[in-house]
């Protein structure tokens, strides 16, 4: 509870928001976890937006690239991207 806090006090805090985005992802919540990354992209820039990105892709494997969650969010993190 203390990380998703923190997530929410400063949906900036791109540490934050990787740690809750894992946690979701572990606790079965993937469209709120990719949600989340892909809104952490949309409001970062330079290396916060890369990490963000990165991690996201990284989430994007361990679904599985076939699930249709991560086509959705592939989509919006283009969208989000330009």
């Amino acid at each position: 509870s203390a990380a998703r806090a923190a997530a929410a006090a400063d949906p900036t805090d791109v540490e934050a928001q990787l740690v809750v985005a894992d946690l979701d992802v572990l606790g079965g919540k993937i469209e709120d976890a990719f949600a989340r990354l892909v809104d952490t992209v949309r409001r970062t820039a330079g290396p916060d937006r890369e990490r963000a990105r990165v991690r996201l892709v990284e989430l994007f494997s361990v679904v599985g690239d076939t699930d249709p969650r991560v086509m959705a969010a592939r989509r919006a993190l283009a969208s989000a991207l330009y």
